[in-house]
This record gives structure tokens, sequence and C-alpha cells, in this order.
């Protein structure tokens, strides 16, 4: 069985519906717009006086991060309270697994508490694909980040708000820059781009941060910035993951922004009505400068507010997908 194969043999039910969501590689075009037409109903309902539907009242969602992220456990936070679900958020740092626990017995504990849903962030890769195979049946598994395989609803999120400002993937040409090599968003973002039928992909950065045989995912490769941004619709600028590297990945952060920052010059190279995305935390004068992450070309902070409707779309979804299995 291949990696796709058997991602999907976990996180799909016997009708093709998400029972967890783990791994966008894999998944149809039909599926990841099912998840793009429900993020955008529940974007739209933001606007609204009262934001709550009744769609996960009842359940429990344990929030499980074995890393820090404070962005994306408040999204995941406010995305199951907004769906009416009771919450809790694990402090992995003073709970049993730091006392010699395993992973499967905290999975147990917690599944004695009735618990219905886990959003699992892990530096391991593979973690959340773990504990779906080993969870009592009926309680899904969201991946919120595993090491360097994948960032899903980021992704999604991602695609979420290229779709509501740029229209039609098919038309489009999206260029992803920076630290390809240590970027689990990047790979999660490749694969949907790529099934959802962009244009074409390309990923931008030092031949230190690009992984080896990325030509094979589908992408075509630019090592110099002014070329991998000329007439793109799309710049995703990804953040450097210093605590993943050591320092022979490159000279500086300076000379990184030197070669590969996005400055509101370089921006120019792009359509003029081109949009700037970052996943998030930025380190501005880095990966890329004030004035355009700030600019009103860039999507930094709407892409924040489309990761709460998008969490919602995927858990509303595979908890559906849980009880029709």
């Amino acid at each position: 069985m291949n990696q796709s194969r058997y991602a999907n043999s976990v996180q799909l039910n016997d009708q093709g519906q998400l029972r967890h969501f783990l791994t966008l590689e894999g998944l149809d075009r039909e599926l990841l717009t099912e998840i793009l037409n429900t993020a955008d109903s529940f974007v739209d309902m933001s606007a609204q006086s009262v934001k709550k539907v009744p769609l996960l009242r009842g359940k429990t969602v344990v929030n499980l991060f074995f890393e820090n992220s404070t962005r994306t456990r408040s999204t995941f936070e406010l995305a199951a309270k907004r769906l009416s679900a009771d919450v809790l958020n694990l402090d992995i740092k003073s709970s049993a697994t730091s006392k010699g626990e395993t992973l499967r017995d905290t999975l147990w504990n917690l599944q004695a508490m009735a618990s219905d849903m886990f959003v699992v962030r892990h530096s391991d890769s593979g973690a959340a694909h773990f504990i779906a195979e080993h969870v009592t049946p009926g309680v899904a598994i969201i991946n919120a980040g595993d090491g360097r395989h994948a960032h899903p609803t980021q992704a999604m999120l991602d695609m979420v708000t290229i779709r509501r400002h740029k229209g039609d993937f098919s038309q489009l040409k999206v260029a992803i820059v920076g630290d390809i090599l240590h970027s689990r968003v990047a790979r999660s973002q490749i694969h949907v781009l790529n099934t959802l039928g962009a244009g074409e992909v390309r990923v931008v950065g030092p031949k230190t941060l690009l992984p080896k045989y990325i030509e094979t995912l589908g992408v075509t490769v630019c090592y110099d910035l002014d070329e991998g941004l000329r007439d793109v619709d799309v710049v995703i600028m990804l953040r450097l993951q210093t605590e993943r590297m050591a320092s022979a990945f490159l000279p500086s952060q300076g000379e990184f922004y030197k070669l590969y920052g996005l400055s509101r010059e370089r921006l120019a190279l792009a359509k003029p009505d081109a949009i700037v995305m970052h996943p998030g935390p930025i380190n501005r004068g880095v990966e890329i400068e004030s004035e355009v992450a700030d600019g009103c070309q860039s999507m930094i902070l709407k892409q924040v507010g489309y990761g709460v409707a998008t969490r919602m779309a995927v858990m509303s979804m595979a908890m559906s997908g849980q009880t029709t299995q």
C-alpha cells in the first residue's frame, strides 16, 4: 500500500468522508473543495452577531499540544467553542508524559474521560497517524502539525484565502519562498495546490533550504528570488525555522534577507494585484519587510480569521464522519 492510500485508509470512512484529518496527501479535489465550501460558510457566519452553531454541542475537544503554538492552538480553541464544544487544553509540559508516561498511556487516559476529538501537535512526524491508529472508534484526530511532515489545516486555510481573493486555481502562479526544507506547511501547500489544479507552483530558496528531489512533487525550483517572483499571482513567505537548523544552512539572517527577503521593490516583480501570505509568526526584516507585511497586498491577518473558519469546517466534517462510518 502506498503512503497516500495508507493515510486515507486511516483518515476516511467507508463512504469516503473524513473521520480524521491527518494529511492532504491522497485527498481528492472533490473532498478538498467540500472543505473549502464549508469553511466559506463559516467565514460568512463570523459577520453575524451570534457566531455559534450547535454542530459539536455535547462533544469534548482536547487540544493535545506537545509543541508550543499560540496562534494554532488559540484558533482551534475558538473554532471548537464556536461549534459549541467543550474544550480542554492539556499542558503537556506539566503532564504525565514528562514523568515517563507514554503517548499511548496518555491517549488511553484521555479516552477514559469520554473525549470526542483530539487536536494533536507534535514534533515527531507521524504522531497524529499513530494516535489515529490506536484511538477508540468514534474519536476524531486532527493533525495540527507533526514534525516536518504535514500541517493540513494551515494549508487549507491558505487555500481558503487564495480562493476568496484570487478565484480559480487553474489560472494562478504561486511562489512559496524560504525555508522549504524544514517546513511542514510547505509540503501540505504543494500537495493541495497541485490537487486543486494550480497553474504553476514555484518553490524559491537557497539549495541548503530546499529538499532533495523536490521537483518530484510537481513544482518549479527557483534559486533566484527575482526569477521566482516574476509574474506570480500569490507569494507565500515561510518562517525561517532556526530552531530546526544548524548554522551550516545559511550564513546569517541578514544574508538571507538580502537574497530572499520580500521587499516592496521585489514584490513589484509579481503581478500588480498579487497577494502576499505568511503562515506566521513573521520575522520582520528577515523574511519580509514591515511595509509589505502591513501593506494593502498582505493577507496575513485575514489568514488568521480564515483559520478559525477552516478549522471549524474540518472539525465538524470529521465529527460527522465518525457518526456515518
